[in-house]
Parts: structure tokens; sequence; C-alpha cells
């Protein structure tokens, strides 16, 4: 547990829940993260902050989808983010963080399921250099953290771009062998995306909430500032909705592409046996081995019968050719 306790015209950092209660009788405002789950922080929680049972529980567990809860004294806000080492692969795979924050009037709490996804670290330092977050209150600090955690989305969803690019290219100079390759890609970058939105739904609704004045604990001087995180997580939403229309349609070209190159090669191999078959057809008859064939004691029978072929097969040829066949 790390506390942030604004003292006067400074902050003063602490790590024990009894010096943490003691400014929260005194009314002083602050800021506590809570890292692994403890008794003693479900204590400080249920006893000090009074906050309820149920709220307890999804603060330590992993709720799954995003929602917020209000409460008489405070409000619930449960938010996810993404993994920040994970945005560093090729495959663009997606893996949230489940972040919880429970904003009151003179108390922050937050605790993030995995910190690499969250913003707590940086506000928690800016917050050290200069108070004034803390001095403006609560739910300024709340704001400050998912305003990062949604400026974290973009670098994601430009990969996604880079990525749909990259595939769009290997589709149309794409061969065989690119095939086995760019379909488990698709799926890949597909599955990730719907995962994606349907996590970033959730959290629009959330922010929407927020940005409409719902609720007490947000003054009313700060709402535009949450109004323009919920613009910005808007943008994220309907790019990941697109994104996810142009992968579809990325599929389905790939299988138009590999279904024409299918199609060449079934002509081609049509062409061949087309040509071929009046071929096999004189080859048979003049392979026949009667004693009263006219031809078969023929002194040019043998190159007769070949350059027959060979008129026949051009003659096919030509015929192709002035269809368009070939």
């Amino acid at each position: 547990m790390k506390a942030l306790i604004l003292d006067g015209e400074k902050v003063r950092s602490t790590s024990d829940y009894a010096e943490v209660a003691a400014a929260h009788a005194e009314g002083k405002t602050f800021w506590i993260e809570l890292d692994e789950r403890c008794d003693q922080g479900s204590a400080f929680m249920a006893d000090t902050l009074k906050v309820h049972s149920l709220a307890i529980e999804d603060v330590w567990n992993d709720v799954g989808l995003p929602k917020v809860e209000d409460f008489d004294d405070y409000i619930q806000i449960v938010i996810h983010g993404i993994r920040e080492d994970d945005r560093k692969s090729s495959e663009v795979p997606i893996e949230l963080a489940e972040l919880d924050i429970l904003i009151g009037h003179t108390w922050v709490l937050t605790h993030a399921h995995d910190e690499r996804a969250c913003a707590i670290t940086p506000v928690q330092m800016e917050v050290q250099r200069n108070p004034r977050l803390l001095k403006k209150g609560p739910a300024w600090i709340a704001h400050a953290i998912m305003d990062r955690m949604v400026d974290e989305y973009m670098p994601l969803i430009d990969r996604f771009d880079d990525q749909i690019e990259a595939i769009e290219t290997s589709i149309l100079e794409g061969s065989a062998r690119s095939d086995r390759q760019v379909i488990p890609r698709i799926i890949r970058i597909k599955r990730s995306l719907q995962m994606l939105r349907r996590t970033t739904i959730y959290q629009r609704e959330i922010l929407l909430r927020l940005a409409r004045a719902e609720f007490d604990e947000i003054p009313r001087e700060l709402v535009p500032f949450y109004r323009d995180v919920y613009d910005h997580f808007a943008r994220v939403t309907e790019l990941v909705d697109s994104y996810r229309e142009l992968v579809t349609s990325l599929l389905e070209a790939q299988f138009s592409m590999q279904s024409n190159r299918m199609n060449e090669i079934m002509k081609r191999l049509t062409i061949i046996s087309t040509i071929m078959l009046p071929l096999s057809l004189i080859a048979g008859i003049y392979g026949m081995n009667f004693k009263h064939m006219p031809e078969l004691e023929w002194v040019y029978g043998y190159p007769a019968a070949l350059g027959l072929m060979a008129t026949v097969a051009t003659g096919i040829l030509i015929f192709f050719r002035k269809k368009r066949w070939i």
C-alpha cells in the first residue's frame, strides 16, 4: 500500500494504514493505492472508509467488464487498461488489466490488477512533484489516471492500422505460401479487436455517465474534462469498429484471391486437358494393332500422325487465343 496525504501545501507519502486513518479522521485529502490483497486493506476499506462489502470484493477480484456504481458517499469505477509490454509484440495481442477506482469526497482509492497497464505510477510521481491535483480533489486524481489510460489506447490503434496495411499488401502480392500465414494473422487480429470492442463499449458508457455529471463526487468544473476523456475514448471505439469491419473485408478478400488463383490453376489445367484430349484420341486410333489399317505400312504414317497432332494442338491454341481464354 502507498498513500499520498495532502498536509497543508505538501504531500506526505506513507504506507501506514493507521496514519492514513488518522488523516481521514482529520478530514485531510489523500490518495491510497492498494497493491496485493490483504486483510488489513479490506479492514481499512470497511472500517475507515465505510466501503460496502460487495465493492471490496470487486476491488480485489477481476470483475471482467467495466462498470460504475453509485454509493451514498463514494462511487466505484471499474475500467481496463492495456498491458504496456504487450504493445511491443508484432501481432498486436490484446491483454487488458483491470483498474478499480473509488472516489469519495476527500479521498480516492485505486487498485491496479496489473500496474504495467495503468497510469498509476506517472500520476503518483506528478502529485509528489506538484500537489496541485490533490489540492483540487480526489475526482481530479481519477481524471488524470483515466486520461492517461485512454491515451494508452492510441498507440495500440496505430499498430492495428500498420498491421492491417501490411496484411493488405500481403494479400495483393501474396502467393500460396503466404496464404498459410495471412489467414492466421487476420484471425488473431480479428479476435483481438473483438475482445477490445467488447470492453470499450461498456467503458465508453461509463465515461459518458461521468461526463454527464450524474454523480455528486464529480465537481461541475471537472465535467468538461471528463467529457474530453469520453470524446477521446469514443474515437477509439469508432476506430475499433471500423477496423473490425475492415478485417472482415480482408478475410473475404483473401478467400476471393484464393478462389481466383484456384480458378486460374483450374483454367490452365483445363486448357492442357483440352489440348491433350484430341491428341490422345489420335494416338489411340493409330495405336490399335489391326493388320489392315490403311496407314499401318505407310512410310510417312508416323510423321503424318505427329503432324496431325501438332496441327490439332495449334488450332486449339489459336481458337482459345481468339476467345481470349488464354
